[in-house]
């Protein structure tokens, strides 16, 4: 049994108000596009055909760096429904596949395990089609399924073409279908435009039914598979679903949310056992936690590795990593490339960026660490900064491990401090200091250790 998918993803998305093509804006961080391909990629055998229409170059480029060689497009030049979109994907699949599987991109919220099932029900039963749909008691603008006294389902209407009697049906058509290949490229011809000039895969209902075929409807577990996009209210929807699922999902494998709506954890995030997360956390792109960590609350970490045993208060993190048993905050930022080893601890307002601390550094308040490698055990004092910057260019910075800094020292770079060395409170320190050297002053000159 041969599979193929096709993603209708050429809408103008004109009710988005936006210049941005509605397939691009995001859920979770992630457009919503690639939501839709991800349920149906592993259950194609063929590569899925995605239509592409307004803002095709944008949507295209971002789908092959996703997915490379696996997908296909085809282009809808003219807006003349979705009949019509599936209708320019049939040179490239007819006599290819026994079934074909037609979901739509601004319908995000849609999984691949009900994809899978949506799969099944159509094979085991028998149907020539299998559309889906959801019950509940708001409309959102969807066809009514309708269905006779045996249940059967005979045609979907329109919300616009709906009666007063057929307004009151509570099943709605949520537009994700699975055809008989044979059938559907034998049929798809044969739709009737409508006033406005437009085909509707929909109509293919109708026809099924005064062919005496088999076909059924895949009613939806949970309706909020079923939520479509064409608004940012509707956005916002699907943005609130999604997260409550990743969220769920996270709290049955183990972490505990100890205000799981006021949090957010993109798609790409991972989580070990026994973390917290505390009220209005987000945890965005590729950013990874492990075991036994606490973050938050107030906090924001995007690309973020983190290891196990961490404590990370009131802070923000980008394109950092942590090691074990590391503790930062209140209000850190941490900025790209920074890295923390194991036992690392950051205290009141600091900032690290592009540097490496070895394990054990302790720097407590209100410092600023840039360019800058610091060794094993260095305690760098409030008010420490590395002006690593000339006006030119960013320059470096290097701390021997066992050092202690002292408050408000200044480190213009480049410089190199030794081990076991040490600066005065105040210092300005302009030139490399030699290990076992305690220097002070403006500029720091070097006196001889008596301790």
């Amino acid at each position: 049994m041969i599979i193929a998918s096709i993603v209708l993803a050429a809408g103008l998305g004109t009710r988005m108000k936006s210049r941005k093509p509605k397939m691009m804006h995001t859920i979770l961080g992630k457009p919503i596009v690639l939501h839709a391909l991800s349920a149906v990629i592993e259950h194609s055998d063929l590569a899925p055909i995605i239509i592409v229409g307004h803002g095709s170059d944008t949507v295209r480029q971002l789908v092959e760096e996703t997915y490379p060689e696996r997908v296909q497009f085809a282009f809808q030049a003219e807006q003349l429904g979705t009949g019509h979109a599936v209708m320019i994907a049939e040179p490239l699949l007819a006599n290819k596949s026994d079934l074909v599987l037609v979901t739509f991109a601004d319908m995000p919220m849609l999984r691949k395990e009900t994809v899978a099932s949506i799969i099944e029900f159509h094979q085991q039963s028998g149907n020539t089609l299998t559309m889906t749909s959801v019950v509940g008691e708001v409309p959102r603008g969807f066809g009514r399924v309708i269905r006779d006294a045996t249940g059967k389902v005979t045609a979907i209407v329109e919300d616009a073409d709906a009666t007063p009697e057929q307004k009151t049906v509570r099943e709605y058509n949520v537009s994700a279908y699975c055809f008989d290949a044979a059938w559907l490229w034998k049929n798809l011809k044969n739709i009737q435009t409508s006033p406005k000039g437009e085909y509707y895969v929909t109509d293919l209902v109708a026809m099924a039914t005064e062919q005496n075929k088999k076909l059924d409807s895949f009613v939806l577990d949970d309706p909020t598979e079923g939520l479509g996009i064409n608004t940012r209210v509707d956005l916002a929807d699907c943005e609130a679903a999604m997260r409550r699922r990743v969220i769920r999902q996270w709290m049955l494998d183990g972490i505990t949310f100890l205000d799981p709506e006021s949090c957010t954890v993109e798609s790409d995030v991972a989580l070990g056992q026994d973390t917290t997360i505390l009220p209005n956390t987000h945890l965005r792109g590729k950013t990874s936690i492990g075991e036994n960590c606490q973050i938050g609350p107030d906090t924001t970490l995007t690309d973020t590795a983190v290891g196990n045993d961490c404590t990370i208060t009131y802070s923000v993190t980008e394109r950092a990593t942590l090691g074990n048993h590391v503790s930062i905050g209140p209000f850190c930022h941490l900025r790209k490339d920074a890295v923390l080893r194991d036992g690392v601890h950051l205290g009141n307002f600091g900032e690290v960026k592009d540097s490496q601390l070895a394990e054990g550094v302790k720097m407590g308040h209100f410092s600023y660490i840039g360019n800058a490698t610091i060794g094993k055990n260095v305690n760098i004092g409030a008010g420490t900064i590395t002006c690593n910057y000339d006006g030119k260019s960013k320059n470096h910075t290097e701390i021997g491990e066992n050092t202690f800094i002292g408050s408000d020292t200044m480190l213009v770079a480049p410089v190199k401090i030794g081990k076991n060395a040490r600066t005065g409170a105040g210092s300005v320190v302009t030139k490399d200091v030699p290990d076992e050297t305690l220097v002070f002053g403006v500029p720091a000159r070097p006196k001889e250790r008596k301790d």
